[in-house]
């Protein structure tokens, strides 16, 4: 199986770690849990199709034809597990029971969770152009700004500025009929209601693409859970913890067996002779490595997701947030005088940033450094008071205090 084949154009290093466009929390879903999944499939899928994945201990009289028949249809037909102590059942129901019918294709399924995890990032980079703003080329600028000569840094700060007020005019409502106003008050009052002129599109659609790996988390433990069986997904991690409290010695998993049963029939002429043998599955010793690991590295990636998702809704939903955050940068270069000033820091976040340019600012942020940004908002900040309905309106404060 080729990595290379499923994943396309991403297969490379660079075109795998994607864009600056997101967040630490985004990286560690689409990018590093990807390349642990991958690396998993290809050590697992050598295994088992490179080397030798099953030894069975056959009868005397088998010679090495029949060794190896006994070998590939064990393999392909699944074995199944009863331990030492027990005896074997008689009934070839309750045998089949017992069946362990994942490992053949452990490869597969990491392959497809590996994708699983990467898709959310997809639907992020195919519908985030749609904005009308290259958040790709935005971040990219900014972070080479950060080792330019001054003179060019400042360039780089002032050419960024002028794009991104380009941008946030041209996507302005240009009507005021009764469903543009409706669709203000839904897009005041959450940014699902996704729509460029009202500034939320960004920010609707970056938030369902977290709602897309909050899911993704939840549904890699069910499909781990329907694919392994014996309740994976709420007791093997606590399965693990306990023997490790206590000491345990872990020398045979019923999760991943190493020694396993095999049943199988020879048709000889007219007689039918059903076969029982033991065989060993070396590659359970990795397999059963390799889950306990991705079990509590899926527990800690759900955390951090889903804590990572409540705090963009609350930077989202309060909308005191906004104003926050670019009255702290405006401080730090002492802009804020009067209350006039804080009124109009008030309408430079709200009516003139809104969600979707306090999102690129806070993505920028993400990928470059505070002194760049302050200096990206106070680039910003002088365009929109330069404005001449903004200089009006000051003219007249002055005016009439």
């Amino acid at each position: 199986m080729s990595v290379v084949w499923i994943f396309g154009s991403w297969a490379s290093w660079s075109k795998l770690r994607g864009n600056d466009d997101d967040d630490w929390v985004d990286r560690i879903n689409h990018l590093y849990t990807v390349v642990l999944l991958c690396v998993f499939a290809v050590f697992t899928g050598g295994g088992q199709y490179v080397g030798d994945p099953i030894q069975c201990w056959c009868p005397a009289q088998f010679t090495g034809a029949y060794v190896s028949y006994t070998k590939s249809y064990c393999w392909i037909k699944n074995t199944y597990y009863i331990p030492m102590n027990n005896a074997i059942p008689t009934d070839h129901m309750d045998r089949e029971s017992e069946e362990l019918a994942y490992y053949q294709w452990i490869p597969i399924i990491l392959v497809f969770m590996a994708f699983m995890f990467k898709f959310p990032c997809l639907v992020w980079r195919m519908l985030n152009g749609y904005s009308g703003l290259n958040v790709e080329k935005i971040v990219n600028m900014a972070v080479s700004t950060q080792t330019s000569d001054p003179k060019k840094r400042d360039d780089s700060v002032k050419h960024i500025s002028i794009y991104i007020d380009r941008w946030l005019e041209t996507h302005r409502p240009y009507s005021h009929n009764f469903m543009v106003r409706v669709q203000h008050k839904m897009a005041r009052f959450c940014c699902v209601f996704c729509n460029k002129r009202e500034g939320t599109f960004l920010t609707g659609l970056y938030m369902f693409v977290k709602i897309l790996y909050c899911v993704n988390i939840i549904c890699q433990f069910f499909i781990l859970n329907a694919f392994m069986g014996h309740d994976f997904f709420s007791a093997y991690g606590f399965e693990v913890i306990n023997g490790l409290a206590n000491d345990w010695e872990i020398k045979e998993s019923y999760r991943f067996p190493r020694v396993t049963l095999c049943d199988f029939d020879i048709r000889q002429l007219a007689n039918v002779q059903r076969w029982t043998v033991q065989c060993v599955l070396p590659i359970n010793l990795f397999n059963e490595k390799i889950f306990i690991f991705l079990w509590f590295w899926f527990v800690c990636i759900a955390i951090v997701t889903t804590g990572n998702f409540l705090f963009w809704i609350w930077r989202v939903v309060v909308k005191q947030n906004r104003v926050a955050y670019v009255k702290k940068f405006l401080k730090v270069n002492d802009q804020l005088h009067g209350e006039d000033e804080k009124k109009l820091c008030r309408k430079f976040a709200n009516d003139y940033l809104r969600d979707d340019g306090l999102f690129v600012l806070r993505i920028v942020a993400r990928n470059t450094n505070s002194i760049l940004l302050t200096d990206l908002v106070m680039c910003l900040w002088g365009i929109y008071k330069d404005k001449p309905e903004i200089r009006k309106e000051n003219d007249y404060n002055d005016t009439n205090p």
